[in-house]
């Protein structure tokens, strides 16, 4: 059964095309590890709440915009043995393609499909 890794994080608005071709980028090396789909959404409706929501969940500030992506990879094992992989690959250093917001930021897990419809 595929298996889905689920991000949220907050970009500053002014990095939105950086973002992107990193995220290209990113998605070219996660197919290479074996990742069968990734999609990257960029916020459009995301309301502030007032106990939780998207941007109090990552600390968005004024300047920045509420990012969700999931990737689907064939399964659980397949995703645990390419994620060493995928973090050592040398396209994806944060020295030569620094990612264009804080990391310490994002929200990230690992999920099991239940219902697909």
């Amino acid at each position: 059964m595929s298996y889905v890794d689920g991000m949220v994080c907050a970009v500053p608005t002014a990095n939105k095309t950086r973002y992107i071709e990193h995220a290209k980028l990113a998605a070219g090396v996660l197919k290479d590890h074996g990742v069968l789909h990734v999609v990257e959404c960029w916020g459009d409706d995301v309301p502030e709440g007032k106990l939780t929501s998207f941007p109090m969940a990552v600390q968005r500030k004024d300047d920045e915009t509420v990012v969700l992506s999931w990737i689907t990879w064939p399964s659980k094992a397949v995703r645990d043995l390419a994620w060493e992989k995928v973090m050592q690959d040398p396209r994806l250093s944060p020295e030569t393609n620094p990612m264009p917001f804080d990391g310490k930021r994002m929200i990230h897990g690992g999920f099991i499909r239940v219902v697909e419809a």
